[in-house]
């Protein structure tokens, strides 16, 4: 079989705060969404900004971390991979398909004062609270005098 890819990386907010649940075997499942945007000029170069939303599903200790530190309007990066599941709606009997993405890696880019701020990853099974530096309150001097707008990009 040839090799395959299946990995999903996201830089977005949260929608609505995060929904938190227990399997009947006690793992926990938390449930968001997070939106992204893309901006680009439509046919009158007027400037238009097109929101995507992404289910997402994280379990065991990146629910705990999501449980503690995400809300929305949290700036997440996340990676993970991108499944469907279906069943049987019980009313109509149709089958139903929901894409969603099953988190893997997550760090936390919201200030403090959002409530978040640093870093978590499966792989490690550490929170780092120093890993993102917005969230430690790092300041970059020049991003900060720095203004990007429209007329600067060239396209």
């Amino acid at each position: 079989m040839a090799k395959s890819v299946n990995k999903v990386i996201l830089l977005g907010n949260v929608g609505k705060d995060p929904e938190i649940r227990s399997t009947p075997g006690g793992t926990l499942v938390a449930t968001f969404s997070i939106a992204t945007s893309e901006r680009s000029k439509d046919a009158t170069g007027n400037w238009v900004d097109k929101t995507e939303w992404h289910n997402l599903v994280a379990f065991q200790r990146t629910a705990e971390i999501i449980r503690d530190y995400v809300k929305k309007g949290s700036k997440l990066y996340v990676e993970g991979r991108l499944t469907t599941r279906s069943w049987e709606d019980k009313d109509s009997k149709k089958k139903v398909y929901r894409t969603e993405i099953i988190v893997n890696d997550l760090s936390l880019l919201s200030g403090k004062e959002e409530g978040s701020g640093g870093s978590y990853s499966r792989s490690t099974a550490s929170f780092d609270q120093s890993a993102a530096p917005a969230a430690s309150g790092a300041t970059d001097e020049y991003s900060q005098n720095t203004a990007i707008g429209d007329d600067d990009i060239p396209f």
